[in-house]
């Protein structure tokens, strides 16, 4: 057996669901060095948690964009695990989020005026409530609900939330700093590719 066909095979044998017991055990770790003011988390643990946490939501969301190229052009199946990754990229978002309104401004009149106010928030709420119907039809059921169709079309909001995500991360920093610019990048390019093949499907 190739390597490739090695990967698939262990694949196989791991349970989807391991990918929520790993996301919730890091999200609670990183809670915990936070509340306990470890390492890096000393000097400003909200801010630093938080930003930990969105910075974690947009690495998932990259990996979700990553299963179909992977499979198209190396051969790797992680298709089992695409729903488990972006469920977990909306539980990091959300936990962003939560960490912002409750422990950064405290306010729900806070939440709305900063993002009235300042354009990374309003990208980032934007990809905040783009995620949420996505994580609510999540399931078989919904899929059976609204037809696999309109599944599909609800869907396509990943892309629009992506995007919006990793803008919401590059306005965030102050100065140049690579990392951001990449993320964006790498995300831009990951959805121009789905959808040239979209494209090429339908001309087909």
């Amino acid at each position: 057996m190739d390597v490739v066909g090695q990967i698939n095979g262990g694949l196989r044998r791991i349970p989807a669901w391991t990918i929520y017991i790993v996301g919730a055990l890091w999200a609670g770790w990183l809670f915990w060095l936070a509340l306990t003011q470890q390492g890096h988390f000393r000097a400003d643990p909200v801010n630093v948690l938080e930003r930990a946490y969105g910075e974690i939501a947009l690495q998932l969301m990259i990996a979700g964009l990553l299963v179909t190229p992977l499979r198209k052009f190396a051969g790797l199946n992680f298709m089992k695990f695409r729903r488990a990754i972006g469920v977990t990229a909306f539980f990091f978002v959300l936990a962003h989020f939560l960490v912002f309104a409750i422990l950064d401004v405290a306010s729900l009149s806070r939440v709305v005026e900063e993002t009235i106010k300042r354009p990374y928030v309003t990208v980032g709420m934007a990809s905040f409530l783009m995620m949420i119907p996505l994580a609510i039809t999540s399931n078989n059921r919904m899929v059976k609900r609204l037809g696999a169709a309109s599944w599909r079309q609800l869907h396509k909001l990943t892309y629009p939330a992506a995007i919006l995500g990793g803008l919401h991360y590059l306005w965030l920093v102050k100065g140049f700093q690579i990392e951001p610019i990449l993320y964006l990048g790498v995300i831009v390019g990951l959805v121009a590719l789905r959808m040239n093949w979209t494209q090429s499907r339908a001309v087909a």
